[in-house]
């Protein structure tokens, strides 16, 4: 089956979390691949999301943390509170699945402004959970489609911290987890260095050459010694995808490819 590169990225993410763990999930993207693994490779992953539904299995993908899918579907419903307190703060989250506008070569993310702060030109969603998340979760995958401009040497706004200046920087903060773990994109997967903790290319997705990589990033970006190729998504992986997105179109009033 042929393909495009945001299914590609999808998949590729939905890959990376495995099956049982404890997931707190960011809308659009994340909760695209995180519901993606739960109805493929990991159907046994319990997802969170913020506004208190554990275990959530949506038919379709929420508009927003407070859409009443997921509540629906969850085995139940905490306060936000709890969610935060308890599940976070108290360890209990195996993988923060989080989007981004923009972010730089050691994981941290903008989702604040683009610009500067008193006179953006761009304001954003905001923060959300996503700088708890990013802080407490045990590990953090992010996803976002590459560009020069959402992969930046310097971030306009830091809104939530990766693994800071690199090296020890987090530990320093005191912030517990190993942080951002992996960035999946349309083009490629990237994974800390060992030390730095700069983000170098682990894998190219199929096709991808690293001069598109090179030119899509706003740091000199590095690749490891071993680059591998990415396989390609199955036709179960695809057909799932690709049914969900109809379903969530369907329901939202959306035309085909929104979802």
């Amino acid at each position: 089956m042929t393909y495009t590169t945001n299914e590609m990225m999808t998949v590729a993410a939905a890959r990376r979390l495995k099956n049982g763990s404890v997931c707190f999930v960011g809308i659009g993207l994340p909760s695209k691949a995180a519901n993606l693994a739960r109805l493929t490779s990991s159907p046994d992953v319990v997802l969170i999301y913020e506004s208190g539904p554990i275990g959530a299995k949506p038919s379709v993908l929420p508009l927003s943390i407070g859409d009443g899918e997921l509540a629906e579907t969850a085995d139940t419903v905490v306060p936000t509170g709890e969610i935060f307190r308890y599940w976070l703060q108290g360890g209990r989250i195996d993988v923060g699945f989080l989007g981004a506008a923009q972010v730089d070569r050691f994981g941290n993310i903008n989702t604040t402004v683009v610009g500067d702060y008193h006179a953006p030109k761009v304001r954003l969603p905001g923060a959300g959970g996503a700088p708890e998340i990013a802080g407490s979760a045990k590990s953090v995958l992010i996803i976002l489609k590459q560009s020069s401009r959402s992969f930046v040497d310097k971030l306009d706004f830091i809104t939530s911290v990766g693994h800071g200046e690199g090296g020890d920087s987090r530990k320093r903060l005191g912030l517990p987890g190993a942080g951002p773990v992996g960035i999946i994109t349309d083009l490629c997967i990237m994974e800390p260095e060992a030390g730095t903790n700069e983000f170098v290319v682990t894998a190219l997705h199929s096709g991808v050459t690293r001069e598109q990589v090179v030119a899509a990033t706003g740091w000199p970006i590095r690749f490891a010694d071993h680059v591998e190729t990415t396989a390609e998504p199955t036709e179960v992986e695809l057909t799932a995808l690709r049914d969900l997105e109809a379903r969530t179109a369907a329901a939202h009033g959306q035309a085909p490819g929104e979802a």
